[in-house]
């Protein structure tokens, strides 16, 4: 059964958000608060299908629980906030959530989001688990066993370190990363500040895979932050 974790301070709210859940037929678990919510997240036997993240709470906010919850899980993260200022749903989108409203909703509005949402994700879940071993994006294909990638059925010769970086950021695929978080990923060691090697790989993947370097289609610049592969490839 797929289970939904609400954290927000709001605890009317969330009663009644459970409520609507639970009479779907799915499951709820409840954290009044940021740190709570992130315990429950990490917890190793709690699985949940969709997390419901309101931004603003007095000990961690939203987007800080957001930042640590992307750090080891690509759960949708539906936000809930009382602001309507686009940079708040600009910043989160980019953080890695899937989807925003705004304070206050209908709960029917918030139910066929949470049901959406909640579908995509099991949806490619089944997909994903029925071939682990390859990687489709649009024209590319990772066969992550032989280590071989190919664009239009056409093998591309790729460094271990290019294969790496490409296969990390293609599994993550919508989500921004910092060069700090690249590195040390796929580097597994301590960030030593340099950028320009980041850079560099990217712009020799770039020239390898993009139709078009100059202006990407998979790997795409989130200028002041970092790099995500596009979400829509």
């Amino acid at each position: 059964m797929n289970s939904v974790l609400i954290i927000d301070d709001d605890k009317d709210l969330c009663s009644l958000m459970k409520k609507c859940i639970e009479q779907e037929g799915l499951t709820a678990a409840v954290a009044n608060s940021g740190s709570r919510g992130l315990r429950f997240a990490n917890e190793s036997d709690s699985t949940f299908s969709l997390i419901i993240l309101d931004v603003m709470m007095p000990d961690l906010d939203g987007f800080q629980v957001l930042q640590k919850i992307r750090e080891t899980s690509n759960v949708p993260v539906l936000m809930l906030t009382a602001k309507s200022d686009e940079e708040d749903k600009v910043s989160g989108l980019r953080m890695g959530a899937d989807d925003y409203l705004t304070k206050p909703f209908s709960i029917n509005e918030l139910m066929a989001r949470v049901n959406s949402l909640i579908r995509r994700y099991t949806t490619l879940n089944a997909t994903a688990n029925a071939d682990t071993e390859c990687v489709l994006l649009g024209d590319i294909m990772i066969d992550k066993v032989n280590r071989v990638v190919t664009l239009k059925e056409e093998a591309i010769e790729l460094t271990g370190k290019e294969f790496e970086l490409l296969l990390f950021l293609a599994e993550n695929k919508g989500r921004v990363f910092t060069k700090k978080q690249i590195y040390t990923q796929v580097w597994e060691e301590e960030y030593a500040f340099d950028d320009s090697n980041i850079m560099s790989f990217i712009s020799k993947l770039r020239k390898k895979i993009e139709p078009d370097p100059e202006h990407p289609h998979y790997i795409l610049t989130v200028r002041g932050v970092g790099y995500r592969f596009n979400k829509e490839a």
